[in-house]
């Protein structure tokens, strides 16, 4: 599994994705309607389309799609901010970050120190082996 960094640069990338792919599809499937209320004293815009890619939906349709894509960009924000909520030392002060580093240093070390006397001692055995298996093989001849 990636780590949260990665996870969290993905859902970026995904949340972009999305904010465009809903974009283009609310100016590509919007009816060409007045947006103004009736009242306005601004006259409205033109309803001739030059957008020969525009398939506009029925109102109901359009509606229940801009739900579903607001629904869907939310989630997506909401996932990143558990993401954001889940990275290590947003709710540690400097310090205690620096104790942990130590002691994961002292540990490593440790660590370092067991695997040099395995190698050691695999070492010694792999002698012992040899000379047990020369052994043999005079014993043989």
């Amino acid at each position: 599994m990636a780590d949260r960094l990665t996870q969290l640069q993905d859902r970026l990338d995904q949340l972009a994705t999305q904010f465009y792919a809903s974009l283009r599809y609310l100016s590509t499937h919007h009816s060409s309607s007045s947006t103004l209320p009736p009242s306005s004293h601004v006259a409205p815009f033109p309803a001739t389309d030059t957008n020969p890619h525009q398939r506009p939906d029925t109102p109901t349709t359009f509606a229940a799609a801009q739900r579903e894509l607001a629904t869907d960009l939310v989630e997506k924000v909401q996932e990143i901010e558990y993401l954001t909520g889940t990275l290590p030392g947003l709710d540690k002060s400097e310090e205690s970050q620096v104790r942990k580093i130590q002691k994961l240093e002292q540990e490593l070390r440790r660590v370092e120190e067991e695997r040099k006397a395995a190698v050691g001692e695999r070492r010694k055995c792999l002698g012992v082996l040899e000379e047990v298996i020369g052994k043999v093989g005079r014993v043989k001849d």
